[in-house]
């Protein structure tokens, strides 16, 4: 395949991840579209490493997806106690544990 074929992919990808987050109140959802955005942007970095032969894009995107998991460790405890304390995952309502 083409390098462009590989870039187009991810820029579908991007775009949906980006759609997900804007429009969506449920929070894991929201953890699911950055997760997208993130994979999006590991097949810009693998495929941009294999156009120019090295392996550094690819020592990169392996950092990228550790990161990515601790991020959903973390996400998911967040999501676990606001839906506790409001019985509710939806993102709209959280202004409600201030003060």
């Amino acid at each position: 395949m083409y390098l462009n074929q590989y870039l187009f992919l991810a820029a579908v990808l991007f775009c949906i991840g980006v759609y997900g987050v804007l429009s969506r109140r449920h929070a894991v959802l929201v953890l699911m579209s950055v997760e997208i955005m993130l994979n999006a942007v590991n097949i810009n970095l693998i495929a941009f490493s294999v156009h120019i032969q090295e392996v550094s894009g690819q020592v990169f995107a392996l950092f990228v997806i550790t990161v990515a998991a601790a991020e959903v460790g973390v996400g998911l405890a967040i999501v676990i106690l606001i839906y506790r304390n409001l019985a509710s995952p939806y993102l709209d309502q959280v202004d409600s544990l201030k003060g």
